[in-house]
């Protein structure tokens, strides 16, 4: 089962993958972010359970110190929305720390 992660930067995305890798899951993440093709996640990963995490562009400046404008995340938004309506799991990382955004991928992950 390979399981897609999607979502703007700073969401958990990476350190998300990690965690479910330890736990034997196959998971990647799908830079849809980044891409102009609405359906990229699909086309080149076609994973059998998408994740979407989601952080709002306060947090995104604070945990990563990032020097973008509320256009640019906002640009990375929209490049996300069919991905978003598409995802299997939606989670907002705002304010959960990391065990918790595992802990509640896992609860969902165990209906699988």
């Amino acid at each position: 089962m390979l399981i897609g992660v999607v979502g703007p930067c700073a969401a958990g995305k990476s350190t998300l993958i990690a965690e479910l890798k330890k736990f034997g899951f196959q998971a990647k993440h799908i830079a849809q972010e980044h891409s102009y093709v609405p359906d990229m996640w699909q086309r080149l990963t076609k994973p059998d359970i998408l994740i979407y995490l989601d952080v709002s562009y306060e947090l995104t400046l604070v945990r990563r110190q990032m020097n973008w404008s509320q256009s640019e995340y906002d640009t990375q938004i929209q490049r996300l929305r069919h991905a978003r309506q598409h995802a299997d799991y939606y989670l907002s990382t705002d304010k959960l720390n990391t065990g918790q955004v595992l802990d509640n991928v896992l609860n969902f992950l165990e209906l699988f």
